[in-house]
This record gives C-alpha cells, structure tokens and sequence, in this order.
C-alpha cells in the first residue's frame, strides 16, 4: 500500500483529502502542529471511513526544520496542503509570506530527501490573477504580479510559495503538480466554523451579513478539490501542470446570498455592498482592504484542461452553496 504525507490534514481540505486518499486505498500520515490534536482529526475521519490502521500522525511546524525528513522517508507522496490563510490584511506581510515559502520549500526538500518522485500541491487561484487589474482570463499559464498596487499578501503568498516550489522541483528534476481553487465551500466535516470558507456562510445564514461585495470567480467544491489532488498522484499527463479545481464559469458572491434566499433561509441578506463603500472601510478596516483584489472585478478560470485530464466534471454552483448551507445551518442548530 502506498503511503502519503499529507500536510495540513486537521484543515477543512485536508480533512477531505485524507478521507479522498483512504477511499482509494492510500495509507496517510497527516501532518499537525500538536499531536494532541490527532484523536479528534481521527474521530472526524471516522465518521466518514474506517481507517483500518492506515492512518498516522507527525508533528511539523511550516516554520521549523525539525521533523520533515523523518516524516517523508518511508512515503510514497508528499500532498502539502497546509497553508496560512487570513482575510484579513496582517500588518507585516511576511507573516503570511514566510510560512507558506518556507513550508512548501520544507516539503519539497524532504521528498526529495525520501527520493520521492512527486509532490502535488495545493496553490489557488489566486496565484493567476496576471496584473490584479480585474476581468482577466485565467489559464494555467496565468501568474499574479506580486508587485501589482493592490497584490495582497495573501496573494503574494501563494504566488512566491508556489514559484519556489516550481524552482525546485525544475532544479532536482522533481515532479510536481500544482492545483488552483477558487473560494473554497462544500459541505465540512468537522463541527468547526471558525475557518475562512464556513465562517462566512455562518455569517450568512445568521443575517450578521447583510451585503456582500461585488465580485466574481470561479469557486470550488472542497470534495472535487479532493478528489482531484488525489487523482493528480498518478496521473502520467499530470506530471509538472497546474490545473484550475472549480466550477465551469465564475460566479459572483451575491449569487450565493440570492440562491440561499431563494431557497428558504429567511435570515440571508442579499444586499450588495457598493464598491465606494468598501473602498471606504478599507481604509481602516484590514479585512475590507483583503477584498479590495476582487472588488468590482471577474476572474475567469478555464478549467477544460483539468476536466479532459481527469475525466471530470465539477459539482454545479447550486449543489456546492445548497449542500454546504445545509451542513452548516446543522452544525448551528446543534450549537444552539
């Protein structure tokens, strides 16, 4: 059987991921920050799939060197999910930088240590966004401009960590495939709403969001995200591509608020924020100003290439927004 280091497995992806990788018969050793951690990841794998003793856990840390190499030396893949992510704009950016070059630079080094042959990673989206002007077609030739005014560090975080990682991987004839979702939703498996993608529909379907903002991208079911960083482990083809994980076309945040109220839940609010509004709180507030890349703009993903490679097609919208709301508003109804 073979084995996968997963990073990040405690994580609303990773999490997936490693339910993914056991349903087709991988063994996973899952990386978390503290061992502590590791009964409850297990109890939320559980629910999902048995393990059958194919499940294990390393501690590493994307900041420290100890660890990695022991971890990799008896897998046959590394899946570096783990990432930072925050909404908000941190006050020195390389709190986001750092980490997220240095981790993957850190998972490379110990695959290619182990003389593991490929590595597949989690970038995004937002590591094309060309310019950050708005409008653009992106493809898997697409790079963000980490020097464009409005590059957020979050931006420049997954652009500078995922060009490392193609640095090395060209350097030690390594390969590599990269994969880009958009604004990440599905259904979670865990009880856990504080990440990015839940909090935000727990805020929605609250009514504590009353407006969203006018943007548009193609967005991502966390089960094809899955299931497609899977696939890309053996795919031949796949070696040294990246490939868009996301609905077929782009579609704007206030479409999910609509949908939702659409179909019942009375709290959701399905304002739109005006553009001048937002530019406003910006000036102050550090999560408007991570908004402000997307504000008034669509980005277009092709994901053709990804649907031909894999023989794949990707959840609908209204399955994605619809699915995830219900796990969530379960989830509040058991909180409350």
């Amino acid at each position: 059987m073979k084995k996968v280091l997963l990073t990040g497995i405690s994580g609303f992806i990773g999490q997936h991921c490693a339910v993914e990788l056991l349903k087709n018969g991988y063994a996973v050793k899952g990386s978390i920050r503290s061992l502590s951690k590791a009964d409850k990841v297990t109890n939320v794998i559980k629910e999902q799939i048995d393990p059958k003793g194919n499940l294990e856990y390393c501690e590493l840390d994307l900041l420290r060197d100890e660890g990695w190499s022991e971890a990799a030396k008896d897998c046959d893949f590394v899946m570096h999910v783990a990432s930072p992510f925050f909404s908000k704009i941190p006050k020195d950016e390389n709190e986001l930088i750092k980490p997220a070059v240095e981790g993957t630079l850190r998972a490379l080094k110990a695959a290619h240590e182990a003389g593991i042959k490929r590595v597949v990673l989690t970038s995004s989206m937002v590591a094309m966004l060309g310019g950050v002007v708005g409008d653009e077609n992106i493809n898997q030739n697409s790079w963000t401009e980490v020097n464009a005014k409005n590059a957020t560090a979050y931006l420049k975080s997954k652009t500078l960590a995922e060009k490392s990682a193609w640095d090395f991987a060209k350097k030690n004839e390594m390969e590599l495939v990269t994969i880009h979702p958009g604004p990440v939703y599905g259904p979670p498996l865990s009880n856990n709403l504080s990440g990015e993608s839940m909090s935000l529909f727990k805020r929605i379907l609250t009514g504590e969001l009353k407006q969203m903002i006018n943007a548009s991208i193609n967005m991502s079911d966390v089960r094809d995200v899955a299931k497609i960083h899977v696939q890309a482990l053996e795919n031949e083809q796949a070696a040294n591509q990246r490939f868009i994980v996301a609905t077929e076309v782009a579609y704007s945040f206030p479409e999910i608020t609509k949908l939702l109220k659409s179909k019942g839940y009375e709290k959701v609010g399905t304002g739109v924020a005006p553009n001048f509004m937002v530019k406003l709180l910006a000036t102050f507030n550090s999560e408007m100003k991570g908004m402000m890349p997307y504000l008034g703009k669509k980005y277009e993903g092709d994901v053709k290439k990804t649907m031909s490679q894999f023989n794949w097609e990707p959840v609908p919208f209204e399955t994605m927004v619809l699915d995830t709301a219900e796990s969530v508003q379960r989830i509040l109804d058991k909180q409350a």
